[in-house]
């Protein structure tokens, strides 16, 4: 798997003037319309916020992009990631036949502080075991100064509609209100299996 930084000419700093949101997902194309800074992001599995009325803001599930990417079964899809609010941490990419089948959030390890529950580490699959096709993705401790891109192999399976999800681990942060201390995208993508090459059965079967 290549991971590279790629230098942009967007500002980030200037992006960071809200702490509600936190990345981009570039590529592959969000299932979710997302503005600038990513909104909305904080619920699993794959975005939106819950109603604050201390804020005075209503419930947002997102708007469907309806953005389908198409792949081939044991290639590469190519991850780009941009991140508009900087926070510690790293990205963790999965993979599954319907939203509900993608799994929980990682195991957070936290400390006391005097805004509640304080985020240190969490865990991080190594190797990554299905339905997570790869973890502890690029892994931080300062603001990066470009997108983050990296080739993530997918099964070899046929999917029709499968939702890839993308999110970030964020260290050092307090517990929110949706997502904990993850922020989630998802992507919409249709795998054709290559038949020159052996099926994952990791991923069960198509239905039919």
């Amino acid at each position: 798997m290549k991971i590279r930084l790629l230098l942009t000419v967007v500002v980030t700093a200037a992006l960071s003037s809200s702490a509600d949101a936190h990345f981009v997902l570039v590529s592959p194309a969000a299932s979710v319309v997302q503005n600038r800074l990513g909104d909305p992001q904080k619920i699993a599995p794959c975005g939106g916020v819950s109603a604050n009325p201390t804020r005075g803001t209503p419930a947002n599930p997102g708007l469907a992009s309806n953005a389908v990417t198409k792949l081939t079964g044991g290639s590469s899809v190519r991850l780009l990631v941009q991140e508009t609010v900087f926070h510690p941490g790293h990205y963790r990419v999965a993979l599954a036949r319907t939203a509900a089948e993608l799994p929980a959030d990682p195991m957070v390890t936290t400390r006391d502080s005097e805004r509640g529950p304080w985020s240190v580490s969490a865990a991080i699959q190594n190797p990554p075991v299905a339905p997570v096709l790869a973890d502890g993705l690029f892994a931080h401790t300062e603001r990066p100064m470009g997108l983050w891109e990296a080739d993530v192999t997918v099964p070899n399976i046929d999917c029709a509609n499968c939702v890839l999800q993308v999110i970030q681990f964020m260290a050092e942060h307090a517990k929110n209100l949706d997502g904990d201390y993850s922020y989630h995208h998802c992507a919409i993508v249709n795998i054709v299996a290559d038949s020159s090459k052996p099926l994952d059965t990791r991923w069960g079967q198509a239905s039919r």
